[in-house]
């Protein structure tokens, strides 16, 4: 038996020079790596035939960085692909919708998601559009309060006129 640095005939260096005269080997394991001879020359020839003609392992590595190349362009293409159709999907479930000054909406109440009612509407009450501004942004006004602020437009569906029906629950209480 013969000691041997498995690292060093490997071509593995991930650790680079140590401050101790340690192989990784004996960092890890905290003795010596002991190979038998046979193994040891396996290792040698291998190493030799990997790097025998340097112009068959220059011209096999050329194709290699060639294969790989194509593989990244073709991912590319393909994640191309994917997102286009990802993103035409998405633009077709999106609804157009345009308001105007005057009109009545109803506001979506996002808010209610953290107190969830099972009857309760999520559509809070209509309120008028006082400007329309650019990039889907919506100043609406409470006609009740007499205040108005700016939400975005996807909050926002036109109001069709009529009541909205509110849940409302009386509980008397009498005394037995």
């Amino acid at each position: 038996m013969q000691e041997v640095e498995v690292f060093y005939y490997w071509g593995i260096d991930f650790v680079g020079p140590l401050p101790s005269s340690l192989t990784p080997f004996q960092l890890v394991y905290g003795k010596a790596c002991h190979l038998p001879v046979e193994l040891e020359h396996k290792a040698y020839w291998a190493l030799r035939m990997l790097n025998f003609d340097p112009l068959s392992t220059g011209e096999k590595r050329k194709l290699e960085l060639h294969a790989l190349d194509e593989l990244r362009l073709q991912a590319y293409e393909s994640s191309k692909l994917y997102k286009e159709k990802v993103k035409s999907y998405h633009d077709k479930t999106i609804l157009k919708r345009e308001f105007r000054a005057g009109q009545s909406v109803l506001l979506f109440n996002s808010r209610l998601k953290l107190f969830p009612g099972k009857l309760r509407s999520k559509w809070s009450d209509p309120f008028r559009v006082k400007e329309v501004k650019p990039y889907g942004a919506i100043e609406i006004e409470d006609p009740k309060a007499q205040r108005s602020w700016v939400v975005n437009g996807q909050r926002l569906k036109p109001y069709l006129g009529g009541e909205v029906e509110r849940l409302c629950c009386i509980l008397s209480f009498r005394d037995p």
